[in-house]
């Protein structure tokens, strides 16, 4: 059971319908701070097309840093964090109970969040979130651009955004910090910077009770230690490294480190919670299917490594014969060799020495969801890449038949996805209750020895 308090305040989600963009999430944490004499609203940052940054900061107390949109296509902790400042600044008991002074930051990639912003407002199906997806570069990522010197590892080129953080960072040395961020499909999982084993529970018990299914397998990366069921050690790109250089595997190159491996300096304690939008029921059956598992991993190789090439052998096609240098097309120089030589290697060898048994229904779904939505979201962008191309008036024969071919071939992969597909849409508030909910029974956790 959920402690009494944690179930009230967590009722205080209001059912939402529709994601918030941008400006909308700049403008409701500055009217916040304006509505509370006890709140501050300063400029922390400026993205690099422009736009403020902006962190409100309320409370007394060790200080918390929670941000919204560490990548663009996650926006569910943009209305989270709205509505964790909003709470703050109208409940002085609450801002007791938890005893820290908050910095909380709506939305930290303004510009990339704008690039989503055709598919916030619905419908939300699969295929029309992927047809107007965006997500930056590795090296453009504000989760993973943060300065790391490891080895052949050297990131120093930290954008805009990601400087704000550090800077916010630096300033207030937190002893708690929440990056908010949200998966495509599955459950809910956490990762933590240390396990706490008083606080597990809850966090457990938070996406069960408001309908989500907690994430019971493998972390994302092998690197994660698992601590509980749904809640893994952070991620960070030493452990990568040092993995992938084990395992022969192609070295994490060309981006930096995370942000709770940034404050890890200050001994913070990191929470990324994952939620997702879509819930199918195949991810928690774990009866066996008549698929091998290795089978399974080596035709999950084979159709990421065609995802690859359509996006290094298309991006060949038009050399010289670009006009825009787009995010569209930077994410799809990034993530055709990303997929090609790393994800699709990667898998390859995995299926060489595969536990010798059928894969279960959860593992199977798993795997060709990833697929479907690898062939969507990469080749998507690239497709949007050369319609501003054309747009802007680039009418070369060559970036005409690229364009069109892949737009025949995405529309045959959209129609095999949703063949296949079985996910229903969660509700929005469910899904910001849970990472509010978590943040919450964190600071509890911290400043009482138990989110009780």
């Amino acid at each position: 059971m959920l402690p009494a308090w944690l179930e009230d305040e967590t009722a205080t989600v209001p059912d939402l319908s529709v994601f918030a963009g941008a400006g909308e999430l700049e403008r409701g944490l500055a009217d916040i701070a304006g509505s509370c004499a006890e709140a501050s609203y300063r400029r922390i940052g400026t993205s690099r097309a422009g736009s403020p940054i902006g962190c409100l900061s309320i409370g007394d107390g060790p200080d918390a840093v929670v941000f919204g949109l560490p990548h663009p296509n996650e926006p569910v902790g943009g209305l989270t964090a709205l509505h964790l400042a909003g709470r703050l600044a109208a409940d002085p008991d609450l801002r007791a109970r938890l005893g820290l002074r908050w910095h909380v930051v709506a939305c930290i990639d303004p510009d990339g969040l704008r690039l989503n912003e055709g598919w916030l407002r619905g419908p939300f199906t699969r295929s029309h979130y992927l047809r107007h997806f965006y997500r930056p570069a590795g090296d453009e990522q504000i989760e993973w651009t943060f300065p790391v010197d490891h080895k052949q590892a050297y990131f120093d080129a930290a954008p805009p955004e990601t400087q704000a953080l550090m800077r916010l960072i630096d300033r207030v040395q937190p002893v708690l910090m929440g990056s908010l961020h949200n998966a495509e499909l599955g459950g809910a999982y956490y990762y933590l910077t240390r396990p706490e084993e008083k606080l597990h529970p809850v966090l457990q018990e938070l996406p069960e009770r408001f309908g989500i299914p907690l994430d019971r397998g493998e972390p994302e990366s092998p690197t994660s230690p698992v601590y509980a069921d749904g809640i893994y050690g952070a991620m960070s790109l030493v452990q990568i490294y040092d993995a992938a250089e084990a395992a022969g595997d192609p070295l994490p190159l060309g981006a930096g480190d995370t942000s709770d491996s940034y404050a890890a300096r200050y001994g913070t304690l990191t929470i990324v919670s994952e939620v997702p939008y879509w819930s199918d029921p195949r991810v928690a059956d774990r009866s066996p299917t008549t698929r091998g598992y290795g089978e399974a991993l080596l035709a999950q190789a084979d159709a990421l490594e065609e995802v690859g090439r359509t996006l290094v052998e298309g991006l060949e096609r038009v050399e010289g014969r670009l006009l825009v240098d787009s995010p569209f097309l930077r994410a799809s120089r990034f993530f055709g060799p990303a997929l090609l030589d790393g994800v699709a290697a990667t898998r390859r060898r995995a299926a060489e020495e595969p536990p010798d048994r059928r894969a279960t229904v959860a593992e199977a779904a798993g795997i060709d969801d990833q697929v479907h939505s690898f062939r969507l979201r990469f080749p998507g962008m690239l497709l949007r890449g050369l319609e501003a191309e054309v747009a802007v008036g680039n009418v070369r024969p060559e970036v005409l038949e690229l364009r069109d071919e892949l737009r025949g071939r995405l529309d045959h992969w959209h129609a095999e996805a949703a063949a296949a597909d079985r996910a229903e849409p969660l509700p929005i508030r469910s899904l910001v209750a849970t990472q509010y909910g978590a943040l919450l029974a964190c600071a509890r956790h911290l400043t009482n020895g138990s989110p009780a």
